[in-house]
């Protein structure tokens, strides 16, 4: 079984980018977040599990996810996320092992999630890095990527995300990606201890 790590962190810590680098040393990256999008309109157990809780309106009549519609109705609600979470984790859970199976002949995989702890994701991992930033390099950057957010809906965010010093106890390596690091010399070295654990 290739080894399985898992990177996480906040918005705006750039685990993209960091994931865009280890997959051009040839690893194979799962997009956790990604896949939860997809999985919402092509997943059938998912879909009906949705439509069943939260109505009919969740879905146009093409099969789209009525992501406004899910939005006001879940996301001021603690209760309805946790629900929504319950239904969405666990087919990404199944969905990543398969992907684990088909992808078994690489030197280790990467699973990337922004709520790996948050989900239980990081408890089926062999080991997790967790990308940090200041707060100050976070607003920036999620500024220039997403001009439709302004510096409170991120700091409301950030808010509501597990802190990074709990997750930096919870992880076994952290990537410091604050714009004054070298990046690369950090990720080639955890690349090359992965090859050889």
């Amino acid at each position: 079984m290739a080894k399985q790590i898992g990177i996480t962190g906040g918005i705006g810590v750039g685990k993209s980018i960091v994931c865009r680098i280890f997959q051009n040393l040839g690893i194979p990256i799962y997009d956790a977040d990604s896949m939860a999008k997809k999985l919402m309109v092509e997943d059938e157990v998912l879909i009906q599990g949705i439509i069943s809780e939260f109505g009919s309106e969740s879905y146009s009549i093409n099969g789209e996810l009525n992501r406004s519609y899910l939005a006001n109705v879940v996301f001021h609600d603690a209760e309805k996320v946790k629900i929504l979470n319950h239904l969405v984790h666990p087919r990404v859970a199944k969905h990543y092992q398969n992907w684990v199976i088909s992808n078994n002949k690489a030197p280790y995989l990467l699973k990337e999630a922004a709520l790996l702890f948050e989900s239980g994701g990081a408890k089926v991992l062999d080991e997790i890095i967790v990308v940090t930033a200041p707060l100050d390099v976070r607003i920036n950057r999620v500024l220039q990527r997403d001009p439709h957010r302004d510096k409170n809906q991120i700091l409301a965010i950030i808010e509501k995300q597990m802190s990074e010093e709990e997750k930096i106890k919870m992880s076994d390596h952290i990537l410091q990606n604050d714009d004054s690091s070298l990046l690369i010399p950090q990720i080639m070295k955890l690349h090359e201890y992965f090859k050889k654990s």
